[in-house]
């Protein structure tokens, strides 16, 4: 069993606040205030969940450099003050970034849930790029 930390605990709900005013923002017509907390909540929260040195390396890993300017290119953006923009640059890099976990988490979710329509498209999704 896997032990989690008072810091990594308070990661979680960093995170899930930065991930609610994202969506929150988003939801209100890209308010740039909420986005911007939104962001800063949830790379706060990344790097109490990992730590400061792996939240470093899975960002700027030669493979993820894209994904990575992208991102917080994004991220900077919506700190100018142009949300709309800045969204669809954190879009594209976070599908860029996260792109290798797709394919695990949808087997997952496939095999968790056994409802028969959700199950065969969760399998569809996970293709055969599975690390698992």
């Amino acid at each position: 069993m896997v032990s989690i930390t008072e810091w990594q605990k308070i990661g979680v709900g960093t995170a899930s606040f930065g991930a609610f005013f994202i969506l929150l923002g988003v939801l209100l017509y890209f308010d740039t205030v909420l986005l911007a907390f939104g962001n800063l909540l949830f790379l706060t929260g990344l790097s109490l969940i990992i730590g400061l040195r792996r939240t470093f390396f899975f960002f700027f890993q030669r493979h993820k450099l894209k994904g990575t300017s992208f991102f917080l290119g994004g991220v900077a953006v919506v700190l100018l003050r142009w949300p709309l923009l800045g969204m669809c640059l954190e879009t594209y890099g976070f599908f860029s970034l996260f792109k290798g976990f797709f394919p695990v988490a949808f087997g997952f979710l496939g095999n968790a849930f056994n409802i028969p329509f959700l199950s065969a498209l969760f399998q569809r999704l996970q293709g055969t790029s599975s690390m698992v």
